[in-house]
């Protein structure tokens, strides 16, 4: 059962960019749209009361000056009656029993709110000006005198006008949200579709590169940087697979062929022992020694293609590291060469500085020496000359072998690492190879972390160069303990 779930689970297609991207945009507006009429609401609301208060106060302001100063009766009156009438006021003046000072209104009596107003004052709790809010009214009240009797000036404002806005704006709200919830919709769809569209356009670009089109190109005019970008990667990669696997084909094409030609000669020199010269015995060890030989580049085939998976691998990449001479090294694989010089003629020149240490794999830093130099004496020119440099360049030692052959062309020059390199299938090699010695260089010093690469030219040779870094603290303990077994 957990299997099947988590099959199920695995095999569940996932949700829609597009459909996620419109949701979350659709959300976020309309979320976006019901704080913004809230607030509003709530801030209009309390600017028209705020509004109503402050018109109260100034009336109160203007009415109470003119209690205060006017002489006369039906000019207080009146100036009270304009007042009120300049800002939409109710006003009445009565006196502590509840009886008007004047006819303001239609009301004539005010005993109850009189009585309410004289108790509140009384007991201290009544300030200059009470807000009241009732009844759809809002009332401010103050205490004052008319012709030396106390008396109350009393003002109220309708809330009508707030009722009805309020109203109103829960209808413009409910009408609002409705058209940006459809706006946002509408907006957020054709969002998501012009953003997900260049995905989708690329994921369907990959899926043919996954199928093994390499053929395939991928847009460079996306409007959006990061598609861009991922877009530039997928080109770039599939240029990269391109290359690789068109170097898988030819390596095993390369190497079918060379599997089978020996394989050939194998058995057709094993059929001419048994049925010709086997009592022959001069015949039969020349066939024998072609059988051996055959082996033997059978073996060497093998041998190099399983370092090269190997260090492709990484296996192995830290084991066997130590200090050692890099000059003596460089001595001891050049005179593996010395034989040529007798038999075939071929003028090796060395230039190697002394003392020179570095802290690496032994055993593959001789084989990155032999293949390079190996590689040098197949190819160089018809003086036969090869030049192997060692000298100090920085905190590096630098190792150099230039050959004085054709050169290679520009445009494999940044490809000899990679592939199963041979320049001339009917140049003659005096060094048995297998055409993967550069490949093997390659990883190995890529697995030392060494800077290395090839500088040529056609017609002037090639001078392919690797560093390596010095060691320091570990140097000349190294080398005074090579110097104690010299002198011993």
């Amino acid at each position: 059962m957990e299997k099947r779930a988590k099959r199920n689970k695995e095999g569940r297609p996932g949700r829609s960019l597009s459909l996620i991207l419109w949701c979350v945009f659709s959300l976020f507006a309309l979320l976006v749209v019901v704080v913004f009429v809230l607030v509003q609401n709530a801030l209009v609301v309390r600017q028209f009361r705020e509004n109503t208060f402050k018109i109260l106060r100034e009336a109160n302001e203007r009415m109470s000056a003119e209690i205060a100063t006017s002489q006369s009766s039906s000019q207080l009156e009146r100036r009270l009656i304009n007042i009120a009438n300049d800002y939409g006021l109710t006003v009445a003046l009565f006196y502590e029993d509840g009886e008007s000072v004047y006819p303001l209104t239609e009301q004539t009596d005010y005993g109850a709110l009189a009585a309410s107003l004289r108790e509140q004052r009384d007991a201290g709790r009544m300030s200059t000006f009470l807000i009241s809010e009732r009844d759809g009214q809002v009332a401010l009240a103050s205490a004052t005198a008319v012709g030396g009797q106390p008396a109350f000036l009393y003002l109220s404002a309708s809330m009508q006008g707030n009722l009805d806005l309020e109203a109103g704006l829960k209808w413009m709200s409910v009408i609002t949200a409705l058209v940006a919830v459809v706006l946002a919709f509408v907006v957020s769809g054709f969002v998501s579709a012009s953003v997900t569209r260049p995905v989708t356009e690329v994921t369907a670009r990959a899926q043919e590169l996954a199928r093994g089109n390499y053929q395939i190109s991928f847009r460079k005019d996306y409007y959006c940087a990061e598609i861009r970008e991922l877009s530039d990667a997928l080109d770039h990669a599939r240029v990269e697979i391109s290359k690789a696997d068109k170097m898988q084909k030819e390596l095993i094409a390369n190497v079918s062929h060379d599997f089978k030609t020996p394989l050939t000669m194998i058995k057709a020199y094993a059929s001419m022992i048994r049925e010709i010269s086997g009592d022959n015995k001069q015949k039969r060890d020349a066939h024998a020694k072609v059988i051996i030989d055959e082996c033997d580049r059978l073996t060497m085939l093998v041998s190099d293609m399983l370092d090269l998976s190997k260090l492709r691998a990484g296996m192995n990449a830290e084991e066997k590291r130590s200090v050692f001479n890099l000059s003596e090294e460089v001595c001891a694989v050049t005179e593996r060469f010395s034989y040529l010089s007798e038999t075939e003629g071929y003028r090796i020149e060395t230039d190697i500085a002394d003392g020179l240490y570095i802290r690496a794999n032994k055993e593959r830093i001789a084989q990155v020496f032999y293949n390079l130099i190996g590689n040098a004496v197949n190819y160089t020119g018809a003086d036969k000359r090869v030049r192997v440099k060692l000298f100090v360049k920085g905190q590096n030692a630098r190792f150099e072998v230039i050959d004085s052959g054709k050169g290679i062309p520009a445009d494999e020059v940044d490809t000899i690492w990679d592939r199963y390199y041979r320049s001339g299938a009917s140049h003659k090699r005096p060094v048995s190879g297998t055409g993967l010695g550069l490949s093997i260089v390659k990883n190995i010093l890529l697995q030392h972390d060494c800077p290395f690469g090839v500088i040529s030219e056609q017609g002037k040779g090639s001078c392919f160069w690797a560093e390596f870094p010095l060691v320091t603290d570990e140097w000349e303990d190294v080398r005074g303990d090579s110097r104690a077994k010299e002198d011993v």
